[in-house]
């Protein structure tokens, strides 16, 4: 297999991504042993990764990224609240979210994994807004020093 051949510039921005994205989930972990919540139930690993790592894609882009996980997780919340915490209400509540979020112009694939935590863990409504809400704004805030200071790339590529 023959590895592709990066030119300075992509390979720089690429390790200015890993770098963000390391500092970003270490930052998460201390934030879930702080707070008493399981990392696990903090559904923004896979989001860091998109927004540090594919800045131009407009999955990765505020309206998307706090959109997406906020939608998910009321979509997860809903359901969970109308038919209790059953194994076929998570794949609802996730296949629902889909649709929710393409409706809204705020598809952000990592927030799919929302609706499925909140129910097959029957979590509170509280939930939406902290971690969830919070969380996403952090993370969108976070995203856009990085980019700023770190890379010097001009993201969002529109915060709306």
């Amino acid at each position: 297999m023959m590895l592709a051949k990066l030119d300075r510039r992509t390979c720089l921005a690429v390790l200015a991504g890993a770098a963000g994205g390391a500092i970003a989930i270490g930052a998460m972990e201390v934030f879930a042993a702080r707070s008493s919540m399981p990392v696990m139930a903090i559904p923004f690993a896979t989001s860091i990764v998109l927004v540090l790592g594919s800045p131009e894609a407009e999955a990765a882009q505020p309206r998307a990224l706090i959109g997406g996980h906020i939608i998910a997780s009321a979509v997860g919340l809903l359901v969970l609240t109308l038919v209790g915490p059953q194994p076929w209400a998570a794949a609802f509540a996730v296949g629902l979210s889909m649709v929710a979020m393409h409706a809204a112009r705020a598809f952000h694939p990592p927030a799919g994994i929302d609706p499925l935590l909140i129910v097959v863990n029957a979590m509170p409504w509280s939930f939406l807004l902290m971690p969830v809400a919070v969380g996403a704004v952090a993370l969108a805030l976070f995203a856009f020093f990085w980019h700023m200071a770190v890379r010097r790339f001009d993201w969002p590529a529109r915060w709306w």
